[in-house]
């Protein structure tokens, strides 16, 4: 089957420019920011404008929740896809994070009873933010070579644990108010000035775990683009990602340290709101294509900064 559309969650975090080039349909994720909910993402609305006004509630101390895509939604955005005899590619963050994905391929399963001469591909990108961006991406470009979408799929499945991801957190009372890390954790790391980097780890389901722990942002962002520096492979060649929420200043240091690698290629946009909810103002993180995260890395790494909760 070579006609499909491209379908994404917000969480994938992909920019307008991209969504527009590629014609690519983004289902959004629904927040509450002091009981009142929003979307995510809008399409054709200015995202920028979006995230900063939803980082500044945060930092004026707004409660915000998220949400999970239920399956109804999803079958809703993707029917008139396979009503036209098109099938589709759906991209989801992963179901490490959140339970979207489940919903995702139990929309699948429907949708493919309804239309069974239609293909839908649930994936799994094994990261969020502009590290799923960066694989629906790819496979965007792939579509426009001719390649159908059981291939485009099969690359997607095939790569997304190339896709590295290096999240710096500034405070980490967002973490604590989501119940990710206990408030002894972020009192003490708050008093010693501790800066944890995550990263989409290995496992499977990939889970946003501690890379490091860096006593201030110099070291952190240090620690980052030594990350950069082990993992990457062909930088001068590929499209490297930062996201950031509300931290323009970081950004650009970044872009300066990517530059004097060599990188050419760099987009940059506003985190998404999904997982900036938890992460918080100041977050700041890079991706790019590198060596399999599934390769074998030190026992330090691996320890899960989340705690177990029912996914969202």
């Amino acid at each position: 089957m070579n006609k499909f559309d491209i379908f994404a969650d917000s969480g994938c975090n992909i920019p307008n420019s991209i969504i527009d080039k590629y014609g690519i349909t983004v289902i959004p994720y629904l927040c509450t920011v002091n009981g009142v909910e929003r979307p995510c993402y809008e399409k054709g609305a200015d995202f920028a404008d979006m995230a900063k006004k939803f980082y500044a509630d945060m930092r004026a101390g707004a409660e915000t929740k998220t949400s999970l895509i239920g399956e109804a939604r999803f079958e809703e955005y993707l029917t008139s896809a396979l009503q036209a005899g098109k099938g589709a590619i759906l991209f989801t963050i992963s179901s490490g994070i959140s339970g979207t994905h489940a919903q995702a391929v139990a929309a699948k399963e429907e949708l493919e009873k309804k239309f069974p001469d239609n293909k839908v591909f649930v994936i799994d990108t094994a990261n969020a933010s502009m590290g799923s961006c960066l694989t629906v991406l790819k496979v965007a470009e792939l579509r426009e070579t001719g390649l159908g979408a059981s291939e485009c799929a099969a690359w997607a499945q095939d790569n997304v644990y190339k896709v590295n991801s290096y999240v710096y957190v500034d405070d980490l009372k967002y973490l604590r108010k989501g119940g990710r890390v206990s408030a002894v954790a972020a009192i003490a790391g708050t008093l010693l000035n501790i800066k944890p980097v995550l990263w989409a780890n290995d496992t499977a389901p990939a889970k946003l775990a501690v890379f490091c722990k860096e006593r201030g942002k110099k070291k952190a962002m240090a620690a980052i683009m030594k990350a950069f520096d082990d993992n990457v492979e062909n930088a001068d060649t590929q499209t490297v990602a930062i996201a950031h929420a509300d931290s323009e200043e970081d950004v650009n240091e970044l872009i300066k340290a990517l530059n004097e690698r060599g990188v050419k290629n760099i987009i940059t946009e506003y985190y998404d709101l999904c997982t900036g909810a938890h992460a918080g103002p100041g977050t700041v993180a890079l991706f790019f294509f590198g060596k399999d995260r599934r390769a074998k890395v030190e026992d330090a790494q691996k320890k899960i900064l989340f705690k177990s909760r029912k996914p969202e």
